[in-house]
């Protein structure tokens, strides 16, 4: 019965068969898990490289016989097509941000989510719905949103194509923040929320627009660093600003304090206009200007404190860009 306790096989086979058992076992699992990335891999390939500009969801025209063709939107998306084929390593970028986009007003509320989202404290998703129920709830902005591509398009000469200003314009970008935080302040009564996009609108653009401010459509803050627009500043339309112009108050009184901004108006870079005063429609201010006084039509103000130049009447400064005098 001794020989009955050895079993068929050495105790040494035994330890080497369970060995090679668990080697097997390990080579196996590694096997399928190195399966499994290889497949996460060839996936990721298919999206992010075997997929043809052309293939991109949305990246053809969506507008269906009966409704008008939204042609901004056509446009980006027809620029944004070009840069990919000659600079293939913005494809997942563009499609992310434009091509994978039903709409203009999707691409915006998901371009300025990424932005200013903080992660764990204001989530990326929670901001692009806030910004997309606003930009497709009011068809004034999205009007508003276009005029303003447009008028960067034309008028600053550092703009080749509208996709860039979609994506990188920060004037731009900051100006649709304050557009949808403007909806929040005065149509739903959300004042914090309005705060909050404000905040981070300036903590991410160095653009400071108080979401009471009303601004019209057609502008171009260019560069814009350091802008910043008091609570009841008026801005009309087409109208044109460089970075560093404050429109502000004269002191710390309450109600209607900040200046009231005609159509058409140039205003030079770090030009200050401050207390309740009314610049005219197409008038032009000077840079570095101080402005403490009313500004007729067409008028040219210079100076600290700014004067206006006599016989200087300006045409369309705004459209022009156009800042001698």
């Amino acid at each position: 019965m001794a020989a009955c306790s050895d079993s068929i096989y050495p105790r040494s086979t035994n330890s080497t068969l369970s060995l090679s058992l668990s080697l097997i076992s390990i080579y196996l699992s590694v096997t399928m898990a190195a399966c499994s990335v290889q497949k996460c891999r060839e996936k990721s390939l298919i999206k992010s490289i075997s997929i043809p500009f052309y293939d991109c969801p949305y990246s053809m025209p969506t507008t269906s016989p009966a409704m008008p063709i939204d042609e901004t939107w056509e446009q980006l998306k027809e620029e944004a097509q070009s840069d990919i084929i000659n600079e293939p390593i913005l494809r997942n970028y563009y499609c992310d941000l434009i091509l994978f986009r039903p709409s203009l007003e999707s691409a915006l509320a998901a371009h300025l989510a990424s932005k200013l989202s903080i992660p764990d404290i204001i989530p990326r998703d929670t901001l692009e719905h806030l910004l997309h129920d606003a930009l497709t709830a009011d068809p004034e902005l999205g009007c508003a949103v276009r005029a303003d591509l447009c008028a960067v398009r034309d008028r600053d000469p550092a703009c080749e194509k509208m996709v860039h200003c979609f994506l990188y314009y920060k004037g731009f970008l900051a100006l649709q923040v304050h557009r949808v935080a403007h909806w929040l302040w005065a149509q739903k009564g959300r004042r914090a929320a309005a705060l909050l996009l404000q905040s981070r609108s300036s903590e991410v653009f160095a653009v400071d627009i108080h979401p009471g401010a009303r601004i019209g459509k057609g502008i171009l803050l260019d560069h814009a660093t350091g802008v910043v627009i008091g609570e009841t500043a008026v801005i009309g339309n087409d109208v044109s600003m460089l970075h560093g112009v404050t429109l502000g108050g004269t002191g710390k009184q309450a109600g209607d304090r900040h200046p009231k901004v005609g159509d058409g108006v140039l205003i030079g870079a770090g030009a200050n206009v401050l207390g309740n005063v009314r610049i005219g429609d197409g008038a032009k201010i000077g840079a570095g200007a101080v402005v403490l006084k009313p500004v007729p039509d067409g008028a040219t103000a210079v100076g600290s404190p700014a004067k206006v130049l006599e016989g200087k009447k300006s045409s369309l400064p705004a459209m022009s860009m156009d800042h001698r005098f």
